[in-house]
């Protein structure tokens, strides 16, 4: 079980460190799109949209990532004090809402994500590109986290349990090691 909670791991720090990368497509696009409008004096029909589906991608396949670093914005007035092991009691109180979220998520991205490439759906813009790949995007991000969130639960319980989380199998712990 940690060879696969490992394996998990380090497939979304894999994605989410290959993704990084695509901030740089992102960035020269939308200079294109600005220099074309000021170079030319329109701008191109195609950078500013694919921008937007490049950043679509980004943006969902890097949730998996960003649960293995414990990366999501939470509201720390209270959960910033807390030990690891009331985090880790905070965790296991809201994974409920995790779970459900992720089930509608699967649930309607997959829906959408099929019909979506039923039609080859496109843009409907005057570039006109196919979006149906980054449709299918969001229910692959969806398994991606869930993975990853069934990861934390386990470490969830096994810092109740008093266990050791190694970083490789787990990802990152709560910041306060000292109280584990």
């Amino acid at each position: 079980m940690l060879k696969l909670a490992r394996a998990i791991t380090r497939l979304n720090r894999w994605i989410g460190e290959t993704l990084a990368w695509l901030i740089v497509p992102i960035f020269a696009l939308l200079i294109i799109d600005v220099a074309m409008r000021y170079l030319v004096g329109r701008p191109a029909i195609w950078t500013s949209e694919l921008a937007q589906l490049v950043f679509a991608v980004y943006a969902v396949l890097g949730g998996g990532y960003l649960l293995a670093e414990r990366a999501h914005v939470n509201v720390d007035i209270f959960y910033g004090k807390f030990s690891v092991r009331r985090k880790a009691l905070a965790d296991l109180a809201t994974s409920a809402l995790f779970f459900l979220f992720l089930a509608v998520l699967l649930w309607q991205g997959s829906s959408m994500a099929w019909e979506s490439t039923e039609k080859l759906e496109t843009s409907q813009s005057i570039w006109d590109p196919h979006i149906w790949p980054v449709k299918v995007m969001v229910p692959v991000a969806g398994i991606l986290l869930l993975l990853q969130g069934f990861v934390r639960l386990a470490s969830d319980i096994r810092v109740l349990k008093g266990l050791p989380n190694d970083e490789e199998t787990f990802g990152k712990q709560a910041s306060d090691e000292s109280s584990h």
